[in-house]
């Protein structure tokens, strides 16, 4: 698939989403763009390029700025407390939250396969892309933009207080004030080579499975597992 008219077009909507508008739109087109999907091009040729290193640019000023608004909003907190919540703002579920109200998994360039399985609508892949697109932003318009990025789909959109918990902690919570029963976490899939294992888990209450949940690790499907199923639990609450 080349970047043509269409393609184009997407990224503008998407610049029309984010609030911000670039100057060099390769950025945002290497941000959404999959390592599953340059694979299967030309490694010469400007598609090619994957979204990894933005994502990693993209953590640090993500960290930066989460951490700037929790030491400034919680002056109470010592330091331990400062991290352990700053970790629950920044971890794959949350990120995948904020991801899914740009609606990012529509832009997404994947392979065919990735694609196929469900990809667009994965938490890993989507939290990647997210800081992705944060560090595509720093590096077309510097800290600010950037800035008011973070403080507009993720500071804002995960301000409740509760959020900002470990999701299976507070999944604990609601499972116990909403069925008096401890949820309990069952991998019902483990799939992928050696060295790129994915796994699945169910958390269920009894014989009701809340949630599904995949991840890299068995302790990060858990929490995926656990995020959606407050999601869910949150929803029927309101």
């Amino acid at each position: 698939m080349n970047f043509n008219q269409n393609k184009t077009q997407e990224l503008r909507n998407l610049e029309a989403v984010i609030g911000y508008t670039f100057t060099d739109r390769a950025y945002l087109r290497t941000a959404v763009t999959h390592s599953s999907y340059a694979n299967e091009l030309s490694r010469h040729t400007l598609e090619a390029q994957n979204n990894e290193r933005l994502e990693f640019l993209g953590d640090a000023v993500l960290e930066l700025v989460t951490s700037e608004f929790i030491f400034e909003n919680h002056k109470e907190m010592a330091e331990g407390r400062l991290s352990k919540l700053r970790a629950s703002m920044v971890c794959e579920p949350s990120l995948a939250i904020c991801a899914r109200d740009l609606k990012l998994g529509e832009y997404l360039l994947l392979g065919r396969g990735e694609d196929a399985t469900g990809g667009r609508n994965r938490d890993s892949i989507l939290s990647d892309a997210f800081e992705a697109v944060i560090g595509a932003i720093y590096l077309d318009g510097g800290m600010q933009p950037a800035a008011e990025f973070i403080r507009k789909w993720v500071l804002q959109n995960l301000k409740q207080p509760q959020l900002f918990k470990d999701s299976k902690t507070l999944l604990q919570e609601l499972v116990q004030r909403d069925y008096q029963q401890t949820p309990e976490y069952v991998m019902v899939e483990e799939r992928g080579p050696a060295h790129r294992k994915e796994f699945v888990f169910e958390v269920r209450v009894g014989d009701k499975v809340l949630a599904a949940g995949e991840g890299a690790s068995k302790k990060a499907a858990e929490q995926t597992a656990a995020g959606r199923a407050v999601e869910i639990l949150q929803r029927k609450g309101e």
